[in-house]
């Protein structure tokens, strides 16, 4: 895994002058990976880590200078291109990563609650990422400054992939013809919330699957916990009429509704109908699966970042930083999600490889490998 790291993130465009460079570019970015990975939430972890694992280090050929100074880790981080950085990061995955056939991948934004501007409260980072769901990966991630603008990061992010044969789902801010099109015409199929956005479509495919929510059955999920009752159906239906009321849909085969119903005892109950288009030709069970596997996006991944790495309170702002730095913890995320020879949390994870090298060796999957070649350290 981290060969391929190597071969991709060496290629990063180093933008200090090079007569004044003291520490590798590529060792700085590596000390920071394992930093994250080992639950760094700040510049001054990085440094506390490399000092306290420096002959870990320096056996990989890594920082024979010793470790930078918190200040200059930020500097160096915050000056990297993010959008060359997500790049490698992609062909990073691609390396690493099985065919991605058949894969069900989630797209939706994220803000990174703290990283705004200390003179602009409302310039805070939104990162729109891709989730494959079956191997819980990031797979990818892009910029921008407003969830409003997700409309146009999402058509960047989804060219940088290869989605050929995968269905890709998207929350209603990504129902846009544009998107369909660019998912059908890159060898994907869509499956796409639609709401209110959308008024006439939506209204179009409420009036269609009326009779068949009335009229026959379909898959149904029932889950009680916590005093709480969670039902949901649901119902797909051809969408050939549909297609041709509304051909600038690109491929549309099927339309469906989720119906989801919830009770808290006696206090609060409410009902639910949302509805998807898809150039899928979906079964009821299939399209389930497409739904709920969707949001997977929040449950392992939005919620992990937050809840066990911290994100959303990392103050890091400056410059490229927030970015970039979010970059690193979805190739943390992913390589902690890879290691399973023990079924432990990704908390205990961090913890386990803080305190043993050897085991953050085996998240790393340098074992038995010198990181750095000498082809490498060849490079300026």
């Amino acid at each position: 895994m981290i060969s391929a790291f190597s071969k991709r993130f060496s290629s990063i465009n180093d933008p200090r002058q090079q007569a004044k460079v003291t520490y590798s570019l590529f060792d700085v970015i590596f000390l920071t990976l394992c930093s994250v990975i080992t639950g760094a939430e700040g510049w001054e972890d990085i440094e506390d880590f490399g000092n306290l694992h420096l002959n870990w280090l320096q056996s990989k050929n890594l920082l024979p200078d010793g470790i930078p100074a918190h200040e200059t880790i930020a500097r160096i981080i915050a000056r990297l291109e993010p959008e060359e950085f997500n790049q490698c990061f992609i062909n990073w995955m691609l390396d690493i990563s099985h065919a991605f056939n058949s894969e069900i991948i989630a797209i939706d934004g994220k803000t990174l609650r703290s990283s705004y501007n200390r003179n602009d409260r409302n310039s805070c980072v939104h990162m729109v990422s891709a989730f494959a769901t079956k191997n819980s990966l990031v797979l990818g991630q892009i910029k921008t400054n407003e969830k409003s603008n997700e409309i146009t990061a999402i058509p960047k992010l989804l060219q940088q992939l290869d989605i050929k044969g995968c269905l890709i789902t998207i929350d209603a801010m990504g129902c846009q013809k544009e998107i369909a099109t660019n998912i059908v015409d890159n060898g994907g199929d869509y499956l796409l919330l639609v709401k209110r956005n959308q008024r006439k479509l939506h209204g179009a495919i409420k009036e269609q699957l009326s009779d068949v929510v009335l009229n026959t059955s379909s898959p149904m999920t029932i889950e009680e916990q916590h005093g709480r009752l969670d039902v949901k159906e649901y119902y797909v239906l051809d969408a050939e009429k549909l297609s041709k009321q509304f051909p600038e849909w690109a491929g549309l085969k099927t339309v469906g509704v989720a119906i989801g119903f919830q009770s808290r005892g006696t206090e609060t109950t409410s009902l639910e109908f949302r509805y998807y288009i898809s150039s899928a030709s979906l079964t009821s069970e299939k399209f389930a699966q497409a739904v709920r596997n969707h949001w997977m996006i929040e449950n392992q991944l939005h919620w992990v970042l937050d809840v066990t790495m911290n994100e959303d309170k990392c103050q890091i702002y400056k410059d490229n930083s927030a970015e970039n730095l979010g970059a690193l913890r979805h190739a943390a995320l992913n390589m902690l999600r890879s290691e399973k020879s023990e079924n432990k949390s990704i908390r205990r994870k961090q913890r386990r490889a803080y305190a043993d090298t050897a085991y953050l060796d085996k998240i790393l999957g340098t074992q038995n490998e010198v990181v750095k070649s000498q082809a490498f350290t060849l490079l300026p």
